[in-house]
């Protein structure tokens, strides 16, 4: 099997790594790829928004399957524009991936289908955000209705900081605070069968202590010792299953990898969002701890003969990732700044701990940062407290002028555990 991959983040990059283990695949492409993910899979320049490209490179190398990996490219359509040439693609639609697209649709899909979720209010006008804040009060939650590269949420007891934040966007929703930890659980779907896989917990805030602003994710874990072992058959039954037949029901059918962003209150279990594809860092730890191999289960998906899989298979092991991050990140990062020490990880930490590349780039024989979330470095133990220590020991290793990293990821977890 032919596999390309789209995209250039740490979510391709673990992407990629699963599909270079798998017998099945016979040749791995990326566009358009990062210093990483071109030691693993052949890279091709192309504009990832842009569906004529995109599949015209599918086209020209021959591919079985395209896999689409950020945010953007489903929401521009890039994947409807590839199964336009009769190549499968795993991703959804655009019409369907409008569920990360706008938070607003969202809310009303959940609404239709009976789906728990925090109450809300979609805001156009100052007047209309100052009546939703009020009506929920501290803390207030503020997302903008679009995309917004993982940062377009502000949770603050701060009504100026609330109502600066609404007022920098076009439409907002306001909602009540979801109390409770948060759990990450994706789902694999081909818009009838629903596919589960491990809940994961990502870390949001910048700083340790969850303090700092929001950022993508400074790191994650899996699995969950805390969670109720019910978890994931009572999402399936109360959120991923009638979300994916709602947007069946509508004509909109969802394919691809569906992420639903949860609270687990005191009143039990609440969406926060939803995504449309694979969620970063939460990738990186679950597709370590997948022993299945990828590309067929994509592939299922794609074809739509998903219910024909045998249950997927686990590593009993635990997984952590730590994200290393540019200077003044997630302000305006500094970049090209020299990334030394990677050699360091492959010699003495593999194969236990190892980088995933994001914002990086190659400048001649050297590699150097490129955005905000430069790596993260993924590690699997026996439990978390062991996947914690080759995790750190390996980021101790890196060498990023200015770099920074929350140093608390999964600590509680594994002390807990």
């Amino acid at each position: 099997m032919k596999v390309l991959v789209i995209g250039s983040g740490a979510r391709e990059h673990a992407l990629c790594r699963s599909l270079s283990l798998d017998p099945d695949v016979t040749a791995l492409y990326c566009a358009p790829g990062n210093a990483g993910i071109g030691e693993v899979a052949e890279l091709h320049p192309v504009d990832a928004l842009d569906g004529g490209a995109v599949s015209a490179l599918a086209t020209e190398l021959g591919v079985d399957l395209v896999v689409v990996g950020p945010e953007a490219p489903l929401v521009a359509g890039v994947a409807d524009a590839v199964r336009e040439k009769d190549i499968a693609v795993f991703g959804p639609s655009a019409q369907a991936a409008r569920l990360e697209g706008s938070k607003a649709f969202a809310k009303d899909v959940m609404a239709a289908a009976g789906v728990p979720t925090a109450r809300s209010y979609v805001c156009t006008t100052p007047d209309e955000v100052d009546a939703a804040l009020d009506a929920f009060g501290a803390p207030y939650v503020v997302k903008d209705d679009g995309l917004a590269a993982g940062k377009g949420v502000v949770v603050t007891e701060d009504i100026e900081a609330a109502r600066a934040h609404a007022n920098s966007c076009e439409r907002v929703v306001v909602e009540e605070y979801l109390d409770g930890p948060e759990v990450s659980l994706f789902a694999i779907t081909d818009g009838d069968t629903v596919l589960p896989l491990q809940p994961a917990q990502d870390f949001k805030r910048a700083l340790d202590g969850d303090e700092g602003p929001n950022t993508g994710g400074m790191g994650a874990y899996s699995p969950l010792p805390w969670a109720d072992p019910k978890l994931v058959d009572e999402v399936l039954e109360t959120v991923l299953q009638p979300t994916v037949d709602e947007l069946r029901r509508r004509g909109t059918p969802f394919s691809g990898l569906l992420y639903a962003g949860l609270a687990i209150t005191s009143r039990g279990v609440r969406v926060i969002e939803f995504n449309a594809r694979f969620g970063d860092p939460e990738t990186q730890v679950v597709l370590a701890r997948l022993r299945t191999p990828l590309a067929g289960v994509l592939m299922a998906a794609a074809a739509g003969h998903l219910a024909d899989l045998e249950p997927l298979r686990w590593s009993e092991e635990s997984a952590v990732t730590v994200v290393v991050a540019s200077h003044n990140y997630p302000g305006t990062p500094r970049t090209g700044d020299p990334i030394t020490g990677l050699d360091e990880v492959a010699a003495q930490d593999a194969p236990h701990a190892y980088v995933l590349h994001a914002g990086t780039r190659r400048e001649g024989d050297a590699v150097v940062s490129a955005g905000g979330r430069v790596l993260s470095v993924t590690a699997t133990g026996k439990d978390l407290t062991q996947a914690r220590d080759r995790a750190y020991r390996a980021v101790s290793r890196i060498r990023l002028d200015g770099a920074q990293h929350r140093t608390d990821i999964a600590a509680e977890a594994a002390q807990d555990a």
